[in-house]
C-alpha cells in the first residue's frame, strides 16, 4: 500500500476527533466555563503561575509531552507490522489520549493547580496519595535519566545537530523577553524565532560539533549528560515564562514546520509502505503483540506522563479554562500525528523488504535511528533535500522534543519532590529540592559505569509504568465527575482497557525479569505492580463511594464557579 494513504487517513482521523469528538468533551463531559478564573490568575507568582496566551501554552505542553516517545514507541511497534501501530495511534489519540490530556488539565485547574499526586490524596485518600506519588517519582525519573541517555548518544551520532540544540536555548531567551517584557506582537516574534532556529539548523549543518572520546576522564556521550542534567536542573528553577515557556513555543512551531517538511515529501514522494501490515514472521524471542503494543506504544497513544504535564506546569498557565481544549486535546493531536510520521518514516523509508528487516532483525531495533534514516530518505525523494541535512532535520526535532521532555520532566519531579518532604513534615524550597532531582537522575544515568548509560537500565519499565499512571489519572477524573454527577462513560472505558493491558504486561515482565536473572527489575515491577493495584483498589472504592452517594458539594471553589456560572444563564434567560 502506497503511505500518502496511511497519511491521509491518519491526519483525517485524527481532525475528525479534535473538531467532534473534543467539543464533545469540553461540552457535556468536563463543561469548561470561560468564566472560570484559572489558577494562572488566582494564584499569580510570575515564577510557575503565569496567565498564557493559549498559542504558546499549546507550544509548551505539546512540545513538553511529545519527547522522544511517540517517536521510539511506533519506530520499536512496526516489528509486528505497521497496521497494528496505526490502528492504536490513530484510536487512542482520539479517544484515549485527547481525553485524558484534557481531563488532567481540567481536573487541576479546578483544584488549584495542584499535581495529580496531590489530587489522588483528596479523591482517593492519602494511601493511594502516597502509593501514586510512588509510582510518578519512578516515572519522572525515568524520563529524565533515559531521555539524557537519548538526547546525548543522538548529539554524537549527529554533530550537526549539536549547534541548533543549543543555540535554541539563547532563541528562546529573548522570545520570552521580546513577549513578556518587550510586548512585541506574537506573530512577529513567533516568525522571527522560527527563522532563527531554521538558521542554527543551516549553520548546524556545515559546521558540525564533535567533542573528544575522553574529557576530564568520562566519554563524549557522558559529558552531554552531565552538561544536559545541569542545563535542565538550572531551567527548572527559572520563571516559565524566561525559558521554559517560550523555548517550549518557539520548538513547537518548529516542530511542527518539521512534520509539514516530513508529510509534504511523504506527499510528493508517495512511497510505497515495504513493511508488512501485520507480520507474520516476527524475529524469534519478540514478545507477543498483546498486551505489549499497548505499552510499547505509551506516547502518541496514551501516555500518564502527559497527565503530569498538564497538572504540572500547564495547569499553571491556563488563561481561560475553555483553552484547555486546544492546549490539552489538541496538544496530545500533535504527538498523535508525530507518532504517525514516524510510523510512515520507518515503514516507508526504506528500499525494500529485505532492508527493512535487516534493520527490525530483533525486538527493541529501529527506534530514533530508524526513524532519522528513514525520514531523511523520504524528505531527499521528496524534496531533494541533501541526506546531510534531512538527517539534521529529523535529528534536531528529536534532540529538541526529548530536551524540552526533560526540562519539563526535572521541574516535575522537584514539584514531587518538594509535595513528598510535606508529607514528610519538611518544607523544601527549589533549590534543595532540585538538589535531590539531579542526584538521583545522575545517580541513575553513571549506575552501570562513567559512560553514562545507567539511565536506560529501567527503561523497560517505562511503558507499563507510564500507561498505569495514565490508568490512576483517569481513575482521578472518573471520580470528581461523579462526585459531580457526570457520565463517566469516556473515561470508564479506556480506564478499564489500559489498566488490564498494563497490569497484564507488568506480570508478562516479571517472567521475562526472572528468567533473565534481572533482580533489580524484577524488585522494581513487583513494587510498581502492588503500587499500582493498591490505588486502583482505593480509586474503586472511591468511584463506588460516590456513585452510592451522588453528586455532593465539594470544598473548592469548582462549586462556586459552576453556582455562579448557573445563576448567569438564569439570569440571560430571565
Amino acid at each position: 500500500m502506497n503511505s500518502v494513504v496511511l497519511a491521509v487517513v491518519g491526519v483525517a482521523i485524527m481532525t475528525l476527533g479534535y473538531l467532534f469528538y473534543s467539543r464533545y468533551l469540553a461540552q457535556r463531559v468536563y463543561r469548561l466555563d470561560p468564566d472560570y478564573k484559572t489558577p494562572a490568575h488566582t494564584r499569580t507568582d510570575g515564577v510557575d503561575f503565569v496567565p498564557t496566551n493559549k498559542f504558546v501554552l499549546w507550544g509548551h505542553h505539546f512540545t513538553s509531552v511529545a519527547g522522544a516517545a511517540p517517536i521510539v514507541g511506533p519506530a520499536i511497534a512496526v516489528i509486528w507490522g505497521w497496521l497494528p501501530a496505526f490502528i492504536w495511534v490513530t484510536v487512542g489519540t482520539v479517544f484515549f489520549a485527547g481525553m485524558h490530556d484534557l481531563g488532567a488539565l481540567w481536573a487541576s485547574a479546578r483544584n488549584k493547580g495542584q499535581s495529580m499526586g496531590t489530587l489522588s490524596g483528596r479523591y482517593i485518600g492519602a494511601r493511594g496519595s502516597r502509593l501514586f506519588l510512588v509510582v510518578i517519582f519512578f516515572l519522572l525519573l525515568m524520563v529524565n535519566a533515559a531521555f539524557a541517555v537519548v538526547i546525548s548518544n543522538l548529539l554524537v551520532s549527529t554533530p550537526t545537530a549539536v549547534i541548533p540544540t543549543w543555540g535554541a536555548i539563547l532563541v528562546a531567551l529573548v522570545v520570552g523577553q521580546a513577549i513578556y517584557r518587550w510586548k512585541m506582537p506574537l506573530w512577529l516574534v513567533s516568525v522571527v524565532g522560527v527563522v532563527c532556529l531554521y538558521a542554527l539548523i543551516l549553520i548546524g549543518d556545515s559546521n558540525p560539533i564533535v567533542l573528544p572520546e575522553t574529557m576530564f576522564g568520562l566519554s563524549a556521550n557522558a559529558v552531554w549528560i552531565l552538561v544536559l542534567f545541569i542545563y535542565a536542573g538550572i531551567a527548572s528553577m527559572l520563571p516559565v515564562w524566561m525559558l521554559l515557556q517560550p523555548r517550549d513555543y518557539i520548538n513547537g512551531l518548529q516542530l511542527f514546520i518539521g512534520l509539514g517538511i516530513l508529510y509534504g515529501s511523504v506527499l510528493i514522494a508517495a512511497p510505497a509502505l515495504v513493511a508488512p501490515a501485520w507480520n507474520a514472521d516476527v524475529p524469534a524471542g519478540t514478545p507477543g503483540i498483546v498486551p505489549l503494543l499497548f505499552v510499547t506504544i505509551a506516547c502518541g497513544a496514551l501516555s500518564g506522563f502527559h497527565g503530569m504535564v498538564a497538572s504540572g506546569t500547564s495547569s499553571k498557565q491556563l488563561d481561560k479554562e475553555t483553552d484547555a481544549r486546544f492546549v490539552g486535546y489538541f496538544g496530545a493531536v500533535g504527538e498523535g500525528l508525530l507518532a504517525l510520521g514516524a510510523i510512515i518514516a520507518t515503514t516507508a523509508g526504506f528500499q525494500s523488504l529485505t532492508q527493512w528487516r535487516e534493520i527490525y532483525h530483533s525486538f527493541n531495533q529501529g527506534g530514533v535511528t530508524a526513524f532519522v534514516e528513514g525520514g531523511s530518505n523520504i524528505m531527499n525523494a521528496g524534496l531533494g533535500l541533501p541526506p546531510s541535512l534531512s538527517a539534521t532535520v529529523l535529528a534536531t526535532m528529536a534532540v529538541l522534543f526529548a530536551a524540552t521532555t526533560m526540562d519539563t520532566g526535572v521541574r516535575l519531579q522537584r514539584f514531587v519532590v518538594q509535595e513528598a518532604g510535606e508529607l514528610l513534615g519538611m518544607k523544601l524550597s527549589h533549590v534543595p529540592a532540585t538538589f535531590v532531582v539531579l542526584i538521583f537522575g545522575l545517580g541513575l544515568a553513571f549506575s552501570a559505569g562513567a559512560d553514562g548509560s545507567g539511565g536506560m537500565v529501567i527503561w523497560p519499565l517505562f511503558g507499563t509504568t507510564n500507561q498505569l499512571l495514565a490508568a490512576l489519572t483517569l481513575s482521578v477524573i472518573a471520580v470528581m465527575l461523579l462526585r459531580r454527577g457526570r457520565t463517566i462513560i469516556p473515561i470508564v472505558i479506556p480506564l478499564v482497557f489500559v489498566g488490564v493491558m498494563s497490569l497484564y504486561a507488568l506480570v508478562v515482565q516479571l517472567g521475562t525479569f526472572y528468567n533473565a536473572g534481572d533482580w533489580l527489575l524484577l524488585v522494581l515491577d513487583v513494587i510498581i505492580l502492588v503500587a499500582a493495584l493498591w490505588v486502583l483498589f482505593e480509586a474503586g472504592v472511591a468511584m463506588a463511594k460516590a456513585r452510592r452517594e451522588g453528586p455532593s458539594p465539594d470544598d473548592d471553589d469548582d462549586v462556586v464557579a459552576e453556582s455562579t456560572s448557573s445563576s448567569q444563564h438564569s439570569q440571560h434567560r430571565e
